[in-house]
């Protein structure tokens, strides 16, 4: 037995992959101590689920705390000796009952409610959660070219780009893209999307060192349903039930922006709620973190950029808690940034090794402009015209502007608002073109 489980007490099987890449759901625990977990921490999870909700039958507590009813139901008899809970009904079989608190429940339960809030999902171990993030690496998801085509058959990407983002995608480095604003690096960043595939299992939440940490974030985490995913808590046979502290989800994706900060990458703790919000970095954990417009943020790049020095070099981060401890969490995250800035304005050229890919993107060709253009009409129902198309690039020549990739679709945008206006048919034409790129373009 490892320390880690001699501390624990958590059965630490190594979770398996499937055939198809994804990972095999953690295994329902037996026991409190297959479980990992404190009882003491489970009474009280419990006494304030009763609490907030009322009396309860059993099924419905293994259902809140998401634990097999064979184990809920051994701490809620152990609170009837201790006089917490009371059983309000007894039914022909004995996990066919109704609990409330008694009255010195109550106060109990509203102490430990000032103490924490937190009346979710059982927790699990950290050691149960770096296994399962192994298990299900990011690392192990291979990006074929036929994947790239696939994903990529009806965006307009040239050849060269696909083959970068390709390659880069089975780096276990981070990917740059850099470009002049409108060149489609964003769009680029959010179309990886289309490239990550399988089912990790995310936990609710974390317990480290006697505190909750929220974990599963429904504006990251996209659950998928499948049948061994489906929690039932009155099964009996528990040796090949998955474990319904974790959530069965597609890879995540997270996107942070101009408003990120240094303390947002670390553990967010409310004083009021009494347990914390996992970072973003760890929420996208087994999937892709994007930062987009890199360099706008009210720190310097170089500041956030360093942050994640010894997370990209050893696939690990260090956080703290409130209490001043630390501890390890695993980083399988595959960073991506978008910026305007050129890489060597951000740090020196040995911090620029540990970047990875850096992908330049420019302006597009007068075809793949064409496609691009052809496609916004369509998209939006508008018939293309290859007049007024003529006259948009003799424009862009005769102004020397570049023809970036966002150009059409913000240009045909302005025309259908102006259409709609003006109560026309939204037909394109030279004159409408023209009216459109003054309205959009500032004078210089």
């Amino acid at each position: 037995m490892t320390n880690s489980e001699q501390r624990t007490g958590e059965r630490l099987e190594t979770p398996r992959r499937s055939a198809s890449g994804s990972a095999t759901p953690p295994i329902a625990p037996r026991s409190v101590e297959d479980a990992g977990l404190d009882e003491q921490m489970l009474v009280e999870l419990i006494a304030k689920i009763l609490y907030l909700r009322g009396s309860m039958p059993l099924i419905g507590l293994a259902q809140q705390t998401r634990l097999p009813a064979t184990i809920t139901e051994g701490i809620c008899e152990f609170m009837r000796t201790s006089r917490l809970v009371e059983m309000l009904r007894r039914g022909a079989t004995s996990g066919d009952a109704d609990y409330g608190l008694t009255e010195h429940g109550r106060a109990r339960a509203n102490e430990f409610l000032r103490k924490c809030s937190y009346a979710g999902p059982a927790p699990v171990t950290l050691d149960a959660y770096a296994k399962q993030v192994s298990a299900q690496s990011f690392a192990d998801m291979r990006i074929t070219h036929a994947n790239v085509e696939n994903a990529y058959r009806d965006l307009v990407v040239r050849q060269e780009l696909r083959d970068l983002v390709g390659a880069a995608m089975n780096s276990g480095k981070p990917m740059f893209f850099y470009g002049p604003s409108g060149s489609g690096k964003t769009f680029l960043a959010e179309s990886l999307m289309r490239l990550i595939r399988g089912t990790i299992y995310v936990p609710y939440a974390l317990i480290v060192d006697g505190e909750i940490i929220q974990v599963f974030d429904p504006v990251i985490h996209q659950p998928v349903t499948t049948q061994s995913t489906q929690f039932m808590p009155s099964s009996i046979d528990n040796r090949q039930r998955a474990d319904g502290r974790w959530v069965a989800c597609r890879r995540p994706v997270a996107i942070s922006g101009g408003e990120l900060t240094l303390s947002m990458l670390d553990l967010n703790y409310d004083r009021l709620a009494g347990f914390y919000q996992a970072p973003t970095h760890l929420k996208a954990n087994n999937g892709l973190y994007i930062i987009d417009d890199l360099g706008r943020q009210l720190i310097r790049p170089e500041e956030l950029m360093n942050r994640w020095i010894v997370p990209m070099d050893r696939r690990r981060d260090y956080l703290s808690l409130h209490t001043g401890g630390s501890f390890e969490i695993p980083f399988d995250v595959k960073l991506v940034f978008s910026t305007n800035l050129s890489p060597k304005t951000l740090a020196d050229e040995a911090f620029l090794r540990r970047l990875g890919y850096k992908i330049h993107v420019g302006a597009v060709s007068e075809s793949e402009y064409e496609q691009i253009f052809r496609g916004v009409c369509d998209e939006f129902g508008i018939g293309f015209s290859g007049e007024a198309f003529a006259w948009l690039l003799d424009t862009h020549r005769r102004e020397e502007r570049p023809t970036f990739a966002c150009y059409p679709r913000d240009l045909i945008s302005h025309v259908r608002d102006y259409s709609t206006y003006r109560e026309w048919p939204v037909n394109l034409s030279p004159q409408l073109i023209d009216w459109a790129w003054h309205s959009y373009f500032a004078e210089q």
